[in-house]
């Protein structure tokens, strides 16, 4: 993915009804962007709220939340943009906020308010940095710098990203939506 490129574009093979592989769509997925995060782009490449079946003829399946429930997964790319530290909030929070709920379904409500990014779902995320660095800071302040080619499995702890570095740093993930016990 190059810096220009603004959309990714996502192949889907399914199967014909005489049982033949099928390309069932070849599109652009654009980026999901929020005034709430400046910078930051998502990109929801395929997901579903339960297990697929085979076969299957390769139609999207619906799903509306960024985070999957019980028994789903979402594929999903995230570019963290370089931490600006005289980035100022939204002059309308509230606006934002109600922007970032429509564009990315749940998000806001993983957060913590009272420290920025720091966040919780349920779900196990399978992680790999495809380009650049950043840091992942878990609860309790233990950070771990990522850098390219690093793989991180998180077992739905609180943690928040940082990009610390001049250029993006891209993510690519895979959340499998679990139940948390207790």
């Amino acid at each position: 993915m190059s810096e220009t490129q603004t959309s990714i574009r996502r192949v889907t093979v399914g199967e014909s009804a005489a049982g033949e592989p099928v390309v069932a769509s070849d599109t652009d997925v654009p980026p999901i962007q929020t005034p709430l995060m400046p910078g930051a782009k998502f990109y929801s490449l395929w997901g579903a709220d339960r297990i697929p079946t085979l076969p299957n003829d390769g139609a999207e399946p619906a799903f509306k939340s960024w985070f999957p429930p019980d028994g789903g997964f979402r594929f999903e790319l995230i570019e963290l943009p370089p931490q600006n530290e005289d980035a100022q909030p939204p002059a309308d929070m509230k606006q934002a906020l109600k922007e970032t709920e429509a564009r990315l379904p749940g998000l806001i409500r993983t957060m913590d308010p009272r420290r920025p990014g720091m966040h919780r779902t349920d779900t196990v995320d399978l992680i790999y940095v495809t380009e650049g660095g950043c840091v992942l800071v878990l609860d309790g302040s233990a950070e771990v710098a990522m850098q390219t080619g690093d793989s991180v499995v998180l077992n739905g702890q609180r943690h928040a990203w940082r990009n610390p570095h001049d250029a993006p740093c891209r993510l690519l993930t895979v959340s499998l939506g679990v139940k948390r016990q207790g």
